[in-house]
């Protein structure tokens, strides 16, 4: 799947011209954590969060330290903090370097966007447009229509299964060193051996469960941490 494909595209936004209160406003009565900033040619220029508004000078939350730490941060920062708290325009507070995404771009690199860079959404541009937005939520909703997909061939015999989880065990390399059986019945995996952590055994259940033919686990392994000698 791509971004298109569950991206929304009606993007609530506002313009570079925008108030501090015109935001706080819009994100409030649409219950969103964050707008992008669009011209009025729909050109992305920027995202404003709620992230932007809570040092504010309005509130009383503007940032005041002792004249000391104020030497060691410099005017640069300084400056910057004052404008971030006292600027009634968003295009002094908005972020200008935006991540963003096209329409064509797989989920799996949108997901990776999302939790390399510990953001919420990502602003999907064609042609330096906006043209949507795919956010966490619209990623699980794109989990929660998913069918699991018929099986076109016949449930595959006892022995073709066995072969089968066995060749996926193989394939793992926490499983390289794990003394794991399987007997399969009637396309009931019973899993048995030793293992060296939960988290091994669990692992190999999900592995066994994910393999096509397969209509249950019983899982019978036994965890027993191994000593280390070097």
């Amino acid at each position: 799947m791509k971004a298109a494909d569950v991206m929304v595209s009606t993007v609530i936004t506002v313009p570079p011209e925008a108030s501090v209160q015109d935001v706080a406003n819009v994100l409030m009565t649409n219950r969103i954590s964050a707008v992008p900033v669009v011209t009025a040619g729909g050109d992305l220029v920027g995202i404003i969060s709620e992230g932007d508004l809570i040092r504010r000078v309005e509130t009383d939350t503007d940032h005041r330290r002792s004249w000391w730490i104020e030497l060691l941060l410099g005017r640069g920062p300084l400056a910057a903090e004052y404008v971030k708290s006292h600027s009634r325009k968003v295009s002094d507070l908005m972020s200008r370097d935006v991540i963003t995404a096209s329409p064509e771009t797989p989920l799996r690199d949108v997901a990776g966007l999302l939790e390399k860079n510990g953001i919420k959404r990502v602003p999907i541009v064609a042609d330096g447009k906006l043209v949507g937005i795919v956010s966490r939520a619209n990623l699980v909703q794109a989990l929660a229509v998913q069918k699991k997909p018929v099986e076109a061939q016949p449930p595959a015999d006892d022995l073709a299964i066995r072969e089968a989880v066995m060749a996926r065990l193989d394939g793992k390399l926490w499983t390289k060193f794990a003394p794991v059986n399987v007997i399969v019945r009637n396309g009931i995996v019973d899993i048995w051996g030793i293992v060296d952590s939960e988290t091994v055994r669990q692992a190999i259940r999900v592995a066994v469960e994910e393999t096509p033919g397969v209509r249950g686990v019983n899982d019978n392994l036994s965890v027993q941490r191994v000593a280390a000698y070097f």
